[in-house]
């Protein structure tokens, strides 16, 4: 992809994206994720209809009348995006593929920690951590997250989620909102979610494309391993081969929502040729 083309995208997202950030997510994302707490912030005088315990009696004796005490949330939270960039994510039977829609709601949920003067940080992962951009504020920091997501190329092409997840339980101190955007064809994650989950407030967005829950019956089919690359032919008329599929597939979901659910976890799943934004403001809305 060439400068011209690449930032053609980047312009695209942030135009589709930062609309949604500020007139849907910004105030949803402020509301689901709280700051640390409430500090002072000034005294003013006694308004009808504020609250008799807020009243400064100090300075409500000085004065002769009575003054209340404001605070403001104290903010200054953290935002991490875990982004798979396995072989998998190179799939889609619709208009896009689950990169595309990773992309997206990747790009709204940093513009929303923008909105909020959060900080935004990204880890793009394959079986290893392929790229980390240490979280900060602003404008050019989240459009350099978007140019990464977009034109990113990974050395691997197969999955670890595992790995990933320690990486960000060693590298991040403090306590960040996690947002781990996978198609979680995934196992063997549950021990290292537990401890990530211990630590952060961890939601993970499965986005998958219709054709992985079941496939047609379209007879004999040459198909191949987005992440091993191997080439097999497939018998589509065979209920048992299409069964074997569709068992293959309910299995990781299974996984994925118990194994999060467990932890203490968010899930939400968003199917590539669905409305993510339903999907992720109705997850906001339940969660605040």
């Amino acid at each position: 992809m060439d400068t011209k083309e690449l930032l053609k995208k980047v312009r695209k997202i942030e135009i589709k994206t930062r609309r949604l950030s500020d007139h849907i997510f910004g105030g949803e994302y402020h509301s689901t994720f709280k700051g640390r707490g409430m500090t002072f912030s000034e005294v003013r005088q006694y308004q009808f209809g504020d609250d008799v315990r807020s009243i400064d009696w100090n300075v409500t004796a000085r004065y002769n009348e009575p003054y209340v005490k404001v605070f403001e949330e104290e903010r200054e939270l953290t935002m991490m995006l875990m982004v798979d960039v396995s072989g998998s994510e190179l799939f889609g039977t619709s208009n896009q593929f689950k990169k595309d829609i990773i992309t997206e709601i990747s790009a709204t949920l940093a513009f929303s920690a923008m909105q909020n003067n959060d900080k935004a940080g990204l880890v793009l992962f394959s079986d290893e951590v392929e790229l980390f951009i240490p979280p900060k504020k602003g404008k050019s920091h989240v459009l350099r997250i978007i140019r990464e997501l977009l034109e990113f190329t990974p050395k691997s092409r197969q999955t670890n989620i595992a790995e990933a997840l320690k990486y960000l339980t060693n590298v991040m101190k403090k306590k960040a909102i996690v947002f781990v955007l996978s198609d979680f064809i995934a196992e063997d994650y549950e021990r290292t979610l537990k401890i990530t989950g211990n630590k952060h407030d961890v939601t993970g967005i499965r986005v998958y494309d219709q054709r992985e829950e079941a496939i047609p019956n379209l007879g004999m089919v040459q198909m191949r391993d987005a992440e091993t690359g191997t080439l097999q032919l497939v018998n589509t008329q065979s209920r048992k081969v299409r069964m074997a599929y569709k068992k293959y597939h309910q299995e990781r979901v299974d996984y994925f929502e118990d194994t999060f659910t467990k932890s203490g976890c968010g899930i939400l799943s968003c199917r590539v040729d669905e409305s993510y934004v339903k999907k992720l403001l109705g997850y906001f809305k339940r969660r605040g």
